[in-house]
């Protein structure tokens, strides 16, 4: 399995890459070129009035520059930005900003893209636990001082188009584009301990990933990604085994009080 970390040789190819993608000057507003439709609306929404867009730092362009901060914005694949971050982390504190879909609506539109076929919303409901199906591409940086997220819950609008292009999953239908419709409320990451939250007082010590399981009533794939993510952040240790479960203690003590709801959906 290839390492998380990043090499230098990757670095400086991603940074060669956004340097031609920076091209120009720094740009006094958004820049929508090339950018799809849910990245614009999380940067109109996130920007204040003093930001800075589109900013060449140490060889890449930055979504936004808040003072000494630097703001990017990822819809999807940490694993594409994570070489990004590790570079600009070695001199700059950094702030990244991913969506969690919580409500969706699906539109289709005709091959031309010019009409719209039908809309409908999606059975689909996000929680916060859906943060670590991306986590586990970076939870090593969550250990660096100058390194915080954000995960701001959504309602989105998902565009589709019956192109045959698409994934067979989707029976070939195109996800063409992904529409900001509200940001329902937003929840900030600054340390490890803050990801304490997801683990219930109620779990025995220590615990394993069928008790978190149990206690979460969450699928046993996400329990594991869970527990590898606070591994990587130091967050728990592996105390022993128990037949062929891994069983896991604590390491750090948990922040004292969390705004999450116990079941980590947003207020209705």
């Amino acid at each position: 399995m290839r390492s998380f970390a990043a090499t230098n040789q990757e670095s400086q190819t991603l940074a060669e890459a956004e340097e031609k993608k920076a091209g120009k000057a720094e740009r006094n507003g958004i820049n929508i070129q090339n950018e799809r439709s849910l990245h614009i609306g999380l940067k109109q929404w996130y920007a204040q009035p003093q930001d800075r867009f589109e900013v060449p730092v140490g060889g890449f362009v930055i979504d936004l520059v808040r003072g000494s901060q630097l703001v990017e914005i990822q819809t999807r694949n940490f694993t594409a930005i994570r070489p990004k971050l590790k570079a600009l982390l070695k001199e700059h504190p950094v702030h990244l900003v991913h969506p969690i879909t919580y409500e969706k609506w699906v539109v289709q539109v005709e091959n031309k893209g010019t009409s719209v076929l039908s809309r409908r919303k999606s059975s689909y409901r996000g929680a916060l636990t859906d943060i670590f199906e991306e986590l586990v591409r970076l939870p090593e940086l969550v250990m660096h001082e100058g390194f915080t997220l954000e995960f701001p819950f959504i309602r989105e609008e998902e565009v589709r188009c019956r192109d045959g292009k698409g994934s067979k999953h989707r029976k070939k239908v195109s996800i063409k584009d992904r529409k900001l419709l509200e940001v329902i409320s937003t929840h900030r990451f600054a340390t490890a301990q803050d990801f304490l939250q997801f683990l219930p007082s109620t779990l025995p010590q220590p615990f394993s990933n069928k008790d978190l399981e149990k206690a979460l009533r969450l699928p046993l794939h996400r329990c594991r990604q869970i527990t590898y993510c606070l591994r990587k952040m130091e967050a728990i240790a592996v105390v022993g085994k128990n037949r062929n479960e891994l069983l896991f203690s604590v390491a750090l003590s948990p922040v004292a009080e969390t705004t999450t709801p116990a079941e980590f959906l947003p207020a209705e």
